[in-house]
């Protein structure tokens, strides 16, 4: 049986079927925008709202409270780190960004302390679920700045001394609902005003309210 074939012809006029008005539609609206974006740029007379490119690092876009940040590892009173080396964060950590080396804390009021505390931040995605094992409130998210470009590999590894850099002292506030973590404001702990109950899982921010469950 003999398969016939049925030539369609394409629908429109000649310069449809040669795309020549769309090409011209589409470089007038090229032309168009570079015009306003240039003029406009050195003139100074750009609005706002025409503007679709932010002027990095210039001009930086704000983030969002909520937005995970670089790591922070918070103070006690003394000064010292508020991790305890119980390597929460690396066994949940799945990108396996985060190195602790345990050691004995001199004290003896704790049992350990990280000697060694490293985070690679080109390993890190950015989960959060570092944040919410810590038992302590030794880690934080909330630093609203996100990760540098660097030249080497070795440079994005944050250590110990740099990531306590960023953090500042936190308390631990006894309440009905279990204890809750502020941030120490001017050397004052802040304490949850009577009657305040925070769902658990608060998010992070500049003098967070955390619930971890301990009762």
């Amino acid at each position: 049986m003999a398969v016939g074939v049925k030539v369609v012809n394409r629908p429109g006029s000649l310069g449809q079927q040669a795309y020549l008005p769309a090409i011209a539609e589409g470089l007038g609206v090229t032309f168009r925008h570079f015009v306003k974006n240039f003029f406009g740029n050195v003139t100074g007379q750009r609005k706002k709202t025409d503007i679709a490119t932010i002027e990095y690092p210039e001009e930086k876009k704000a983030y969002p409270e909520r937005n995970r940040g670089l790591h922070r590892l918070m103070l006690r009173d003394d000064g010292q780190v508020r991790c305890v080396a119980c390597m929460m964060c690396p066994t949940v950590c799945p990108a396996h960004c985060i190195t602790i080396v345990p050691e004995e804390a001199p004290d003896g009021r704790i049992e350990k302390r990280p000697m060694i505390f490293e985070i690679d931040e080109l390993r890190c995605v950015v989960c959060g679920l570092c944040v919410e094992a810590c038992p302590c409130d030794a880690i934080r998210m909330d630093t609203l700045d996100h990760a540098k470009p660097t030249y080497r590999r070795g440079d994005a590894i944050l250590d110990k001394e740099e990531l306590m850099s960023r953090g500042v002292r936190s308390t631990a506030v006894q309440g009905g609902v279990g204890a809750f973590w502020r941030e120490q404001v001017a050397g004052q702990p802040q304490t949850p005003a009577s009657g305040e109950v925070v769902p658990a899982g608060a998010p992070h921010g500049p003098t967070p309210l955390r619930d971890h469950g301990h009762k």
